[in-house]
């Protein structure tokens, strides 16, 4: 409840300062105090969460963030993918789900405005494709593989390194029928590199994208728990 009522406090603050500026709307505008730590916890408790209810709260938190730091993409970012999993986790209809990853792709585009990390919005983009093609996967599979497998392809171009593309990729290869070229056994290699690049990887900050970690050691085990049966 606390950070809820700090985030709005440091929108309306932001809100009210650019409404006295007389600078461009287009000028960048720094973030205000407490911002780092309060975004920093935010993150920490969206990539502990599952629960739908909380993500979309976190969600809410983001976007409050965005207000209080207008220049800065990450709060975009992370809210479009607390949207994401909350889509996952839920059990709304299809429609709904449907209209969370609208707002998710809506959140991802304010992102890229911004000048974002391109290699980690495209994986984001594939992964909401993802999220699409399950809701519907007979009829969305011409529409939406391609998509994932561009995005992806774009994605490793810019940062071979990204540890998120090798399991947005495994998964999509995982769940894909063998007729089509997929299959569990032709993703565990690809997991097994993502684990490789998340041992590699370093963010910079604690509020650059950092999730994926635990749901590709969670996917080698259910290989190791298959193997010992």
């Amino acid at each position: 409840m606390k950070k809820t009522l700090l985030f709005l406090a440091l929108a309306c603050a932001s809100l009210s300062a650019t409404a006295q500026q007389t600078t461009p709307a287009t000028a960048p505008s720094a973030a205000p105090a407490g911002y780092t730590d309060l975004m920093a916890a935010a993150v920490k408790e969206l990539y502990r969460t599952g629960d739908p209810v909380q993500l979309k709260e976190l969600a809410s938190k983001f976007e409050r963030a965005s207000a209080a730091a207008p220049a800065d993409w990450l709060p975009a970012y992370h809210r479009a993918y607390a949207l994401l999993i909350a889509t996952f986790q839920g059990k709304e209809s299809s429609d709904v789900k449907d209209k969370n990853l609208d707002q998710a792709e809506a959140s991802l585009a304010q992102a890229r405005k911004l000048k974002g990390d391109e290699s980690e919005l495209l994986v984001l983009q594939a992964y909401i494709h993802q999220a699409r093609l399950g809701i519907n996967p007979m009829a969305r599979s011409g529409k939406y593989s391609p998509q994932i497998k561009e995005a992806l392809d774009q994605a490793k171009k810019l940062n071979p390194a990204n540890p998120r593309i090798y399991l947005v990729q495994g998964n999509q290869l995982y769940f894909m029928p063998k007729m089509f070229g997929g299959g569990a056994d032709v993703a565990k290699p690809v997991f097994e590199e993502a684990k490789v690049r998340f041992a590699a990887a370093r963010p910079a900050s604690p509020l650059l994208p950092a999730w994926g970690e635990r749901q590709v050691l969670s996917r080698l085990k259910s290989y190791e728990a298959q193997a010992a049966k």
